[in-house]
């Protein structure tokens, strides 16, 4: 079944702060300890840049971030079997991710996660090697490609 549902176009923001540490939030929506990076759904008519930086704004809460890097290809992963026809309301097998880095340009308290419908009940500033080993399993290599991509930012 899965292999006929679409992926579904999104964005993907590493946010890093002045020590080149990257953001990551505690999704609300899951059993296992989870964290990520900001990420969403690109909307009918918009484009990925713009996208970027409304999801930003809508799981940080913060718009105070420039865009200074993108990633050339496209990523896509696949869903877990038990959360295919669950997640996304069943209409995506996984998702097609463009990556952005945006450098923070505000302070820590500018972040504010009940900015908007919460996404995140937490957050924190990771070092660019921890961030594989506390992420989902299933968007591992999309991580790992996403730090191979930005690692050189950090330098």
């Amino acid at each position: 079944v899965s292999s006929l549902l679409p992926y579904r176009p999104a964005v993907g923001v590493m946010l890093l702060n002045r020590q080149g540490l990257i953001f990551v939030g505690k999704r609300i929506d899951q059993t296992v300890e989870g964290w990520q990076m900001p990420q969403g759904g690109i909307d009918e008519g918009e484009a990925p840049r713009q996208a970027a930086l409304r999801e930003l704004k809508e799981e940080a809460g913060t718009d105070k971030a420039e865009i200074i890097a993108e990633m050339d290809d496209w990523i896509t992963y696949d869903l877990p079997a038990h959360l295919v026809g669950v997640a996304f309301h069943g209409k995506f097998r996984g998702q097609r991710q463009k990556w952005f880095a945006l450098r923070f340009t505000g302070e820590d308290r500018d972040i504010d996660l009940h900015a908007h419908e919460p996404e995140f009940s937490a957050w924190k500033w990771l070092a660019l090697e921890e961030l594989p080993r506390v992420i989902v399993p299933f968007k591992r290599d999309v991580y790992s490609a996403v730090v191979r991509e930005f690692a050189d930012l950090l330098d």
